[in-house]
């Protein structure tokens, strides 16, 4: 069953949308965090986190076989989208907040990140079984 093996990736989307919708004038501003762009780290951060769970949601559902059988291509581009349609959202939908490319960026730079630490965890774990 997909969804039963999704809920960690759907419930951490939904926190994604959540923080996406806060109001700006909700959102603490902190200089010195804001020099080392302390805010693109947390937009990699959160998309990194979801990617993993959507690739392990994939994995282990059953209902799905083309699912099962691309799973980090299939989260990559659900994870980019995501990102995406979350900016152009922030611009259109949510109060006091705007679309910015290098959320995007960044966003997408956690989802690469996310997919080659998932691979290279996986390709390290299936070595150790092997030996």
């Amino acid at each position: 069953m997909l969804l039963k093996h999704m809920k960690w990736a759907m419930l951490w989307a939904l926190l994604i949308l959540i923080l996406c919708g806060i109001p700006g004038r909700d959102i603490p501003h902190i200089s010195f965090l804001e020099l080392l762009s302390f805010d693109k780290f947390v937009h990699a951060g959160i998309f990194f986190v979801l990617i993993a769970f959507t690739i392990r949601g994939f994995l282990l559902q059953t209902t799905f076989y083309k699912i099962q059988q691309s799973p980090k291509i299939i989260s990559f581009l659900i994870c980019v989208a995501y990102g995406g349609a979350l900016e152009l959202m922030q611009d259109a939908v949510f109060e006091e907040r705007s679309a910015d490319i290098y959320d995007f960026i960044a966003n997408s730079f956690g989802c690469i990140v996310g997919l080659l630490m998932y691979t290279w965890t996986e390709k390290r774990i299936l070595i150790k079984f092997i030996k």
